[in-house]
């Protein structure tokens, strides 16, 4: 079977990265000949993480997308993330995707709220309805969790399957490796945009948390103003195991907004694949991963914030508990190992009469 991944990022996208291409071992396995193709290259990422503007040059993206969807001859199926065209109308998109050549659509996050609770009643009005469109003409929909998953079937999709965003296990090692002043890390992971949303306004209380119980804030992935108590990391995917197995919580605070609803969790994976017990917000898919009391604590209060992660400051034996429980849960339910079949599993059945 000939598959085209049509992808929105290169590997430094952590969407792109995680929900398509670390499977390419598994589907090459699975007798699946695959041709990648990225919307945005990595340079794009790189310019965005800066604050700077796309100006003009977004045009060739479109033009090197365009080329994307006529190869000759068409694959046997195609693999999209989320959309092939960001920002043009379903109808644009179907018009240019090969004709009878059925489409898998994968979601990951809840792009469709970048359009339909857009500020301007234009967009709301043009593409308010464009991923509904996407969603039902596809022959299947892989959603990471059943918030993405009931979007699809309220659309009409004749076939949705939950598919979990996951880690390779055997990339993430649970040795602790405590830093050389001695000081517990309260960790976080993620993306400049991430960090000022939802860690940023925690600051002033984790700040305060780390003073008193002799700790320090690492902060990877994301710009932060110097302060005696933090710790910044820029990211690396050679470097992220060993920088999370460094921590010993990992937090992931959200908001209860549409948006965050449509999170699958991904940090929280992480950390406890590296055997880090987690404080996280009850919010959309979390309150499935995290088995409170169990794997780590769901706060909803700032006093739980603060109580769940004194906590764990304060019990070295209960953090190490926790984090064994959520290394064993990764490893049964939110594993490379454990998915990568099935999905090659889906998309065959996708081509099947």
């Amino acid at each position: 079977m000939k598959l085209l991944i049509l992808s929105r990022y290169d590997r430094l996208g952590a969407s792109s990265r995680l929900r398509t291409m670390q499977y390419l071992p598994w589907l090459d396995a699975a007798g699946i000949e695959v041709t990648t193709a990225a919307f945005f290259d990595d340079a794009y990422l790189e310019r965005l993480y800066r604050g700077e503007r796309l100006g003009v040059s977004a045009a060739s993206y479109y033009l090197k997308r365009f080329r994307q969807l006529r190869l000759s001859p068409p694959p046997d199926l195609i693999w999209l993330e989320k959309e092939a065209l960001p920002w043009l109308p379903a109808g644009v998109e179907q018009w240019l995707l090969p004709r009878d050549v059925p489409v898998v659509s994968d979601y990951d996050d809840a792009v469709f709220h970048r359009y339909d609770l857009h500020r301007k009643p234009i967009i709301r009005r043009l593409l308010g309805h464009k991923i509904d469109h996407v969603m039902a003409s596809s022959a299947l929909i892989l959603a990471g969790n059943p918030y993405l998953a009931a979007r699809a079937k309220a659309a009409g999709s004749s076939r949705v399957e939950i598919v979990p965003t996951v880690v390779d296990i055997h990339a993430y090692d649970t040795t602790p490796l405590p830093a050389d002043d001695g000081m517990a890390r309260i960790g976080w992971i993620g993306s400049p945009s991430t960090w000022r949303e939802y860690l940023e306004p925690m600051m002033p209380m984790l700040s305060h948390l780390a003073r008193e119980n002799r700790a320090k804030l690492r902060v990877v992935g994301a710009d932060a103003a110097p302060k005696p108590e933090l710790e910044f990391m820029p990211w690396t995917e050679a470097e992220e195991s060993k920088m999370i197995q460094g921590m010993d919580i990992g937090l992931m605070p959200l908001d209860d907004s549409p948006w965050a609803q449509g999170k699958c969790g991904y940090k929280i994976i992480q950390y406890m694949a590296c055997g880090v017990p987690v404080v996280a917000s009850p919010v959309g898919v979390n309150s499935e991963i995290v088995e409170d009391g169990v794997t780590g604590f769901l706060a909803s209060t700032p006093d739980e914030w603060r109580q769940g992660i004194a906590r764990l400051l304060r019990d070295p034996e209960l953090r190490r508990r926790m984090g064994r429980a959520g290394r064993r849960r990764v490893e049964e339910r939110y594993s490379l190992q454990v998915w990568g079949p099935r999905v090659a599993d889906l998309l065959h059945s996708a081509v099947r009469p």
